[in-house]
């Protein structure tokens, strides 16, 4: 995209046997992994055609219905809002996912189709098997992810985070990839964060034609962001919390992303604690606020053990460190003052 010129890192030569995933985390920038998946037999069909690639994924369908979004043509596959940002520009429903497949394939040869898409779906409920011969073994790396599928035609995931690590491998079409590390998000404008497209707050800005009297800021993003177009069977690593921009440039796009957390399961979503703060600390006075930023970052966000390291052990509690059971502890104490 305009503006964009760093290239994403690629590295050549890996399968999915040798995945290098703790180089990744430890570099914590994204990395192209081209060809890791080429030897997936939904990306062979898919490099024979499009239509061998739907009747594959059709195989192992269960006939369960799944999470689809379908827009007029005019919004040119970017799911996004309405003007004002109260609703979105498309509509969300459930629907069998043979048939969203059919109606892809009808508007195949159209300049401008309706926007079909199934996002984020677990391929366990509704393709069973499908990961038999179509899959990265996480669990060698000793983590299990969450496997999910998206397929549509070309579909523009508006600029986003997602709180987990993401490997996302490209089966049938291309992509492209435009990601910001996580400082750029006050050069990102994010939007509500509620309704939104997918989950995630998401960039206002049109990534294909920015307004920069609107978005000044967005300069900078622009120059610390970096891009990565993606071939059918390459994957791209992205860390926890880097924004994405995903523009699907093919009529037909499938791709299987896996998300995971190197966090312990009874560690909760952040995304708790931001609405929190929201509601007890951003609306204090200024002195109080710049107060309540260094009490978080002597507890919170600085060394973990900084704050109970001069106590006896005995004395910490939830200053030690945090296992399941004092997660339950704590979780039984935030309840309770909630609910009073």
């Amino acid at each position: 995209m305009t503006g964009v010129t760093k290239r994403t890192r690629e590295l050549e030569g890996y399968t999915v046997e040798t995945l290098p995933l703790p180089e990744l985390l430890a570099g914590d920038e994204p990395v192209v992994l081209k060809g890791l998946v080429s030897q997936w037999p939904l990306v062979q069909a898919g490099l024979r055609s499009r239509h061998e690639a739907m009747n594959y994924l059709r195989s192992f369908y269960n006939g369960k219905t799944v999470g689809t979004s379908r827009g007029d043509p005019h919004i040119k596959g970017r799911l996004f809002y309405n003007a004002d940002y109260t609703q979105l520009n498309f509509l969300s429903q459930r629907a069998p996912l043979d048939h969203v497949l059919m109606d892809i394939e009808k508007h195949i040869e159209d300049d401008r189709p309706p926007t079909n898409y199934i996002g984020s779906t677990t391929i366990d409920a509704c393709l069973p098997g499908f990961r038999r011969d179509n899959d990265v073994p996480f669990a060698s790396h000793g983590f299990e992810p969450l496997a999910s599928i998206w397929i549509g035609n070309r579909t523009i995931a508006s600029c986003h985070y997602d709180a987990p690590n993401n490997l996302a491998c490209v089966a049938v079409g291309q992509r492209r990839f435009t990601m910001f590390p996580p400082e750029q998000i006050v050069n990102l404008y994010p939007g509500p964060l509620e309704p939104t497209p997918g989950g995630q707050a998401v960039s206002l800005v049109d990534f294909s034609n920015p307004d920069f009297e609107r978005f000044p800021r967005f300069r900078e993003a622009l120059a610390a962001g970096q891009v990565a177009e993606v071939e059918p069977g390459d994957a791209v690593f992205i860390p926890s919390l880097w924004w994405h921009h995903v523009e699907a440039l093919s009529p037909f796009n499938t791709l299987i992303n896996y998300w995971w957390s190197t966090s312990p399961k009874f560690i909760p979503s952040p995304m708790n604690a931001l609405y929190h703060a929201l509601w007890t600390l951003r609306d204090r006075p200024e002195r109080e606020k710049r107060a309540w930023k260094e009490i978080f970052e002597y507890y919170v966000f600085g060394p973990a053990d900084r704050a109970g390291e001069h106590l006896p052990e005995q004395a910490r509690g939830a200053l030690g460190p945090i296992d399941d059971s004092s997660a339950r502890r704590i979780r039984a104490m935030l309840l309770n003052n909630l609910n009073r």
